[in-house]
């Protein structure tokens, strides 16, 4: 027997929870199905989880620099890497809860343990039941992807789910994959003290950033003593006892990089292969990713893709904001479009990069004439006065209306000072806007004004 519903959700990642407490709400019987953990990849696996031994890491550190600002510890730093999971664990688990309580108290909301899948376009099979509802909304993610290297099927390795029940401190990690997932676990496992090689296919880290980003992040890895080998073009993996050797064929360094552990990181893909899309006529492009429009419709009418899963965002506030989108245009009458964001991320190494809009080579391509301006953090008082000095401020901003068009942060707090550009260009108002603003000393943001006033022509 059919069981009706106003409204089914599939998923719990970072739009579900929001939009299933609108459509509460606005009084819609809902189904919310969910085959695993409530909250998807940033709750369990993804932000707060990594964040959360990244600040780890972070007390680590600082305490082997304890020396540098007069303080004496007296012996050698020690990770207890079963208390640093066991933190972590209490942190996701306060999150966890915290949503389950948030879902729990939704009348008009049920929740359905189970694996979902489309029987036709508005039709849903779940633990064998049959759901039926007019608006269906997509929130199922996206999960690690492992290349198909050779020899990979015959090495052990971990991947950015299984790296969180680690309670151990490895004594050679090798991670495969340099961006974003594969140099936060890069750092981070530094300074818990092992060794870490990253091989990156590349000619370089982080290969969409500018290339000066790219350079200063290598180095301020390598000043950590992380290896770093760049350009492996043709990798392959072998097991040699109880270490993982990664084959590699380099332009520099060793032929080979051989470890005690290995860690891929080299994307993810979108957790749409068992759905049954095709049994609903939802068009998906040659990744996988389904393909919406910019109010995150699907080709199928009642249905949208929110979140990883539809290819326009990879991020937890990118899916979050797929959330409001979907709800303005539903139920507000305010036509909000995934076209309005402008593209802003951070990589959280220490220190980390804040990113909003274009990059140098993206603006240089736009047609425009383009102002650009850099400063090095050494000219920050309170970057000094904390010892934090590696990095730069980075802006652009075209040069006919003012407003500004990008900004790279690689500092101290670059990942919240960067906001106080992002703002300005939301606004659209030109960077004169905050070039004049008053700031206070002594703060990291107190160089913005002083940056944006030594604009030039690129």
């Amino acid at each position: 027997m059919t069981e009706r519903f106003d409204a089914i959700v599939i998923g719990t990642g970072q739009a579900a929870p929001a939009l299933c407490a609108r459509l509460d709400r606005e009084g819609l019987k809902t189904a919310l199905i969910e085959r695993k953990l409530l909250g998807g990849t940033c709750v369990n696996n993804g932000c707060i989880p990594t964040k959360t031994l990244v600040a780890s890491a972070r007390a680590a550190r600082m305490a082997r620099r304890a020396a540098e600002y007069g303080v004496a510890l007296g012996g050698a730093v020690r990770v207890d890497m079963k208390a640093v999971k066991a933190r972590k664990d209490g942190v996701v688990g306060q999150s966890s809860e915290g949503l389950a309580s948030w879902i729990g108290g939704m009348k008009n909301v049920t929740l359905i343990r189970g694996h979902a899948r489309f029987t036709a376009p508005h039709a849903i099979a779940v633990n064998g039941r049959v759901l039926e509802a007019q608006k269906i909304f997509i929130n199922t993610g996206a999960r690690a992807f492992a290349p198909d290297l050779p020899g990979l099927k015959d090495v052990a390795y971990r991947d950015n789910v299984s790296m969180m029940e680690v309670d151990f401190v490895p004594e050679h990690l090798v991670i495969v994959g340099g961006s974003y997932i594969g140099l936060e676990f890069a750092q981070m496992y530094r300074r818990f003290g092992s060794r870490v090689t990253v091989v990156e296919r590349a000619p370089r880290l982080i290969s969409r950033e500018d290339d000066d980003v790219s350079d200063e992040i290598r180095a301020i890895l390598e000043r950590e003593g992380v290896e770093i080998r760049t350009g492996a073009e043709c990798m392959r993996l072998e097991r040699r006892g109880s270490r993982i050797a990664v084959g590699l064929e380099c332009r520099d360094g060793a032929p080979l990089a051989e470890g005690s552990h290995l860690l891929m990181a080299v994307g993810r893909r979108p957790n749409t292969d068992d759905l049954g899309l095709g049994a609903a006529g939802i068009a998906t492009d040659e990744r996988g990713y389904i393909e919406v429009n910019d109010e995150c419709r699907t080709s199928v009418e009642g249905v949208w893709a929110l979140g990883d899963v539809n290819g326009r965002g990879a991020f937890t506030h990118t899916s979050y904001n797929d959330y409001e989108i979907v709800a303005a245009n539903l139920f507000d009458g305010d036509k909000r479009r995934i076209s309005d964001r402008i593209q802003a991320y951070a990589l959280f190494i220490d220190p980390p990069l804040g990113r909003a809009g274009m990059t140098g080579k993206e603006a240089a391509r736009s047609g425009r004439r383009i102002l650009a301006g850099k400063m090095p953090m050494t000219r920050v008082g309170r970057a000094r006065e904390a010892g934090e000095t590696q990095g730069f401020m980075k802006v652009l901003a075209d040069a006919g209306s003012g407003e500004l068009l990008g900004a790279a942060i690689l500092g101290m707090n670059g990942d919240e000072i960067v906001h106080s550009l992002l703002d300005v260009m939301y606004a659209r108002k030109p960077y004169t806007t905050i070039q004049r603003a008053v700031h206070i000393h002594p703060t990291v943001t107190e160089l913005i004004p002083t940056l944006l006033g030594s604009l030039k022509p690129l």
